[in-house]
């Protein structure tokens, strides 16, 4: 019996990349039932059309903002967990419309927090990005706050047995807004393709493979951990000649036709991101698929356990792994690519 059966689960910003994963993972794990909260009504009609109608009895399709505390308090009723996946993620975006970025992120998450403590939800993950780690912009301070305060609710829920957790990762692969749909589209109508940086460092995971981490820190959490996912690291430039070394002659194109245009960063864009700070580090435990950060404030005197310290990370380095090679790039794309080319093919 899975974790997830029998269970009813929110999912808010169920219809964006991650959150439609999540619901459709869940529906194979048998859950009693999901609601998927979404601002977009098409969103919704299509991922319903998706679903099929064999679904109609578990999926209950929800219009509504985080913003908004009473669709909150109402979506959750009889809810058991909830993944809180809705956020504006969109960097630039989040630059030039700053305070909307805190009205969802912050504030949409400190209703989620409120609503989920005044209807006796069970557990609440809040997903994250890798942008959260010193942030050099709008959206990774409103991320690293919205998890500073998953962390704190755990200090103002009283006796309730419930249980806040953050999940951090990077970019996700094929995602909606992931910078690889748009170099795969420019090398499809024959370039140029348009890097921000060649020499920028990304932490890139496919959707499945997110979502199935997700649902282990759902069922790992204690409460107030911040779960860090290791993933590949790409440099860019790798990642474009990949991408057109593969893609190029399946469009009839010569690979040496194709250039590429450097436009420079884009507002608030780093050139390194990272996983974590040097200061997390010292509060986190290293496992095979995770780092797993439990902040000095739900730790007993500032101190782990003797058992836990076994695992703990000495420093920041264990989180700056080595840019994989152009091969290893090769070998991760392959089924993404595949599965682009595919689809170009249907709607040719």
């Amino acid at each position: 019996m899975s974790f997830f059966q029998d269970k009813t689960i929110l999912v808010t910003g169920g219809t964006g990349s991650i959150g439609s994963e999540v619901v459709r993972q869940l529906l194979a794990l048998k859950s009693k039932t999901i609601r998927v909260l979404s601002r977009d009504e098409h969103k919704q009609y299509l991922f319903q059309q998706e679903l099929g109608p064999e679904t109609q009895l578990t999926v209950r399709y929800l219009l509504g903002d985080i913003r908004d505390y009473a669709r909150l308090l109402r979506a959750m009723e009889g809810v058991d967990y909830v993944f809180h996946c809705a956020a504006y993620k969109h960097v630039p975006f989040c630059e030039y419309n700053s305070f909307e970025a805190v009205k969802t992120n912050v504030i949409g998450t400190q209703n989620m927090i409120d609503a989920a403590i005044a209807q006796g939800v069970s557990r609440v993950l809040l997903i994250s990005t890798d942008k959260a780690a010193s942030p050099s912009n709008v959206m990774g301070a409103t991320k690293l706050l919205a998890e500073k305060m998953m962390t704190s609710a755990m200090n103002f829920s009283g006796d309730r047995p419930i249980r806040f957790a953050s999940v951090r990762f990077g970019n996700v692969l094929a995602s909606r807004g992931s910078v690889l749909p748009l170099f795969c589209k420019q090398i499809e109508h024959g370039g140029p393709v348009t890097v921000t940086n060649p020499e920028m460092i990304r932490f890139f995971m496919s959707i499945p493979q997110a979502v199935s981490l997700l649902f282990h820190a759902m069922e790992r959490m204690e409460g107030g951990e911040l779960f860090i996912l290791k993933m590949p690291v790409l440099r860019l430039g790798d990642m474009v000649e990949v991408l057109i070394e593969e893609l190029a002659p399946r469009f009839g194109h010569a690979p040496a036709s194709i250039k590429r245009q450097v436009i420079g960063a884009r507002p608030g864009e780093k050139t390194e991101e990272i996983l974590m700070t040097a200061e997390e580090a010292q509060y986190a435990v290293e496992e095979n698929a995770m780092f797993i950060v439990r902040p000095p404030i739900l730790l007993e005197g500032g101190k782990w356990s003797e058992t836990a310290k076994k695992g703990i990370v000495k420093n920041g380095d264990a989180a700056h792994a080595a840019p994989l090679s152009k091969e290893q790039i090769r070998t991760l794309l392959a089924g993404v690519l595949a599965e682009y080319f595919q689809q170009s093919r249907l709607h040719s």
